[in-house]
């Protein structure tokens, strides 16, 4: 292979390739310390600032309040723009960086607390705290610092905020395949859907429910959703094949800053590790929750432009029994938005289900997302063959 770029520069580059693509985990030695963490010291960042500015405003009063809230929110912007350039520079964190920036942040939902406390004592006359409540404060610091934590992990690893960037690309460009698809399946959602809308015994139920509680429901069909597409697309990734054949891989490598390497002879298949084979059943996955939540608002302004020309206030106090609740649209009920909300997940859920065994569909929505998996494992083969070169 001959490039005129050094060797080592064109590895550097193609993992920063890697991340964009929301593919991280390809990068050969992937680990939280020389990848991860330096990757999530922005968002770590960002969070510990902002903790610490919230109780700044707690002192604050009037429009002062306002004015220090954007000057803020500009510093904490601005922060975590340099911290993205400065990392993007730095390969790694040594040991001893990684457990001073670890006990920084652990330090936090203790400091945090710490200051409220005594901000709290100071604007507070004595006795008016309750020493009952005290120490759930530290509690949902430490809470507050753990789910941050973890979440930012879990996206910085997988490249999640890549990934759904790309999702909603690909959605946005297949709008019109998109609504291709639900025009086919809309008849059968309907025919199982729609005389349920006009249910007086539903609307009754919907007119008393809560938001809280509807958001749950939707919930449970976004996770049967989720557990029916992970069964269904791991067989995909399995199914997925490593043409490694040099015009192949010149094709693939093209846009890529591997693009001007050459390539003579046919490269040995990868294997690939668990965390990589979950990175690219996330790749899948949100590409196909995204296509859901297209579906599903399809859905919900349908059932919402049919209650309003089927259902009048007249009707829907028969089928309630009483007046029913408005919402804070006026004139639209608010079991009118619930019922729209109930069957579009419900109809999203079944789209996705029954979608993924037709054929069709397959070809139409999983071929563009295949072939990007197939190009990322084939610019993966060049990469640790040139990073082989460079460290030999």
């Amino acid at each position: 292979m001959i490039h005129r770029m050094a060797p080592e520069m064109l590895v550097r580059r193609t993992e920063r390739w890697f991340v964009r693509q929301g593919a991280p985990t390809m990068i050969e030695g992937y680990g939280f310390r020389s990848h991860v963490l330096p990757r999530m010291l922005p968002a770590l960042t960002f969070v510990a600032v902002g903790s610490l500015a919230w109780l700044v405003l707690q002192r604050s009063a009037g429009l002062s309040k306002w004015v220090l809230l954007g000057v803020i929110v500009a510093v904490m912007v601005s922060a975590w723009i340099l911290l993205s350039l400065f990392v993007r520079r730095l390969p790694s964190f040594s040991p001893r960086t990684t457990v001073l920036l670890l006990i920084a942040y652990a330090a936090m939902p203790v400091i945090v607390p710490v200051l409220q406390l005594v901000i709290d004592e100071e604007v507070t006359t004595p006795g008016t705290l309750d020493p009952q409540n005290e120490w759930l404060i530290p509690v949902w610091f430490v809470a507050f610092f753990g789910v941050a934590f973890v979440a930012t992990m879990l996206a910085t690893t997988y490249g999640l905020g890549a990934l759904l960037k790309a999702a909603i690309r690909h959605v946005i460009a297949d709008l019109r395949n998109s609504v291709h698809l639900l025009g086919r399946a809309l008849p059968p959602m309907l025919f199982v859907t729609l005389f349920l809308f006009f249910t007086g015994e539903l609307w009754q139920a919907m007119n008393e429910l809560r938001w809280p509680r509807v958001s749950l429901v939707v919930l449970l069909f976004a996770a049967i959703t989720v557990l029916a597409a992970a069964a269904r697309l791991r067989d995909e990734i399995g199914r997925v094949e490593q043409d490694l054949r040099p015009e192949v891989l010149t094709v693939a490598c093209k846009g890529t800053p591997l693009a001007g390497v050459e390539i003579t002879e046919p490269l040995p298949p990868k294997r690939l590790n668990g965390r990589q084979v979950r990175n690219l059943l996330v790749m899948l996955a949100i590409r196909q929750l995204v296509q859901a939540a297209v579906v599903g608002l399809a859905l919900f302004s349908f059932f919402v432009v049919l209650g309003l020309i089927v259902v009048t206030p007249p009707i829907a106090e028969q089928w309630i029994g009483s007046a029913p609740k408005m919402s804070l649209i006026p004139g639209v009920p608010s079991a009118m938005l619930r019922n729209a909300t109930l069957f579009a997940a419900f109809g999203s859920m079944y789209f996705s289900v029954i979608s993924m065994s037709d054929a069709e569909h397959r070809r139409q929505f999983f071929a563009p997302v295949i072939e990007k998996v197939e190009r990322t494992l084939e610019v993966r083969a060049v990469y640790l063959d040139v990073r082989e070169r460079a460290r030999a």
